[in-house]
């Protein structure tokens, strides 16, 4: 990133002061914004469109504006809410979110009906927004998650997997594909999801819940974000406690059909698949971590299989 982009987001929105918080698919700043805390991100290049970002920043406020607990966008001095100059990176502004990231001692079953119901909520607010012309998201269909072309990449391809590996990873990726096909041809809940909610996206701020980071979202079956919040708690002993309490939570705001509780563990493979790939596309990320992703998925594969 250039200082040039930093800049010219800042004069953009009217920001100052800016600190450096993160760097995963975007860079983060925390920025003062009117004489308040604000989040400056600074998107990477190639992985959204312009009309992409723009698309999430409308959800976002929308959702806001119905009191659903997500960053709200902020607009720049001109009004739009996507700013950069020409030829740099796509820079956006959204409000700041007290707490800290869901972790060990605060994932308890309470919190995660807490989770389960806020995203079931958004789900609502979603399904009564008319979107405009303008809007576009990817999709986490069969397609972008497990087909020839998946948005986090071909992860049997991963150069971590043996061939053993690899061929357990395509059997599983054919079963959940047909799963998922015959699902979907159902009627199964699809829509926009935010597709992300791990932990790092789920800021606890005692009994508040809030879900940040919308840059993953799309349209995709709704289980799947009940799927990805459990990616990271699978080794837990609780771990089905904690799934029963996010379905209880989900089920207190919307209904969730026992054809689609079935799926999600479809699903978690499917988001360990995906990851496997996304892995692979992060040069800073060493071998180690490489192989952790690929084993994690190959194990769970080999349990859809045997099930």
């Amino acid at each position: 990133m250039s200082n040039a982009d930093l800049e010219a987001a800042l004069a953009a929105f009217g920001a100052r002061e800016p600190h450096f918080l993160s760097h995963s698919e975007n860079e983060v700043y925390r920025v003062q914004h009117r004489g308040r805390p604000a989040a400056l991100r600074l998107h990477r290049p190639g992985y959204q469109t312009r009309d992409q970002i723009w698309s999430e920043l409308w959800w976002v406020q929308a959702l806001a504006e119905r009191g659903v607990p997500v960053p709200g966008a902020l607009p720049a001095r001109d009004g739009s809410l996507i700013a950069g100059r020409p030829g740099g990176r796509v820079a956006s502004l959204v409000t700041w979110v007290k707490g800290a990231p869901l972790a060990d001692d605060t994932a308890t079953p309470a919190a995660f009906h807490r989770i389960g119901a806020l995203l079931a909520r958004l789900h609502n607010v979603t399904d009564q927004l008319d979107l405009p012309a303008r809007f576009t998201r990817h999709a986490w269909d069969v397609d972008g998650l497990m087909g020839e072309a998946p948005l986090w990449g071909r992860f049997w391809e991963s150069p971590a997997l043996d061939p053993a590996g690899r061929q357990t990873l395509l059997a599983a990726r054919d079963k959940a594909r047909a799963e998922l096909s015959a699902y979907r041809a159902r009627g199964g809940d699809y829509g926009l999801i935010h597709a992300d909610p791990i932990r790092g996206n789920v800021f606890v701020d005692g009994d508040q819940v809030t879900l940040i980071d919308f840059d993953d979202a799309g349209w995709g079956f709704r289980a799947y974000d009940l799927a990805v919040l459990m990616t990271q708690n699978l080794d837990r002993p609780d771990a089905r406690a904690l799934l029963d309490a996010a379905i209880a939570g989900y089920r207190s705001e919307r209904a969730l059909p026992h054809a689609t509780e079935a799926v999600i563990p479809t699903l978690i493979l499917a988001r360990r698949m995906a990851s496997t790939g996304w892995i692979m596309t992060r040069k800073q990320i060493d071998r180690e971590w490489m192989v952790t992703y690929a084993d994690r998925a190959v194990a769970l594969a080999r349990d859809y299989l045997a099930g």
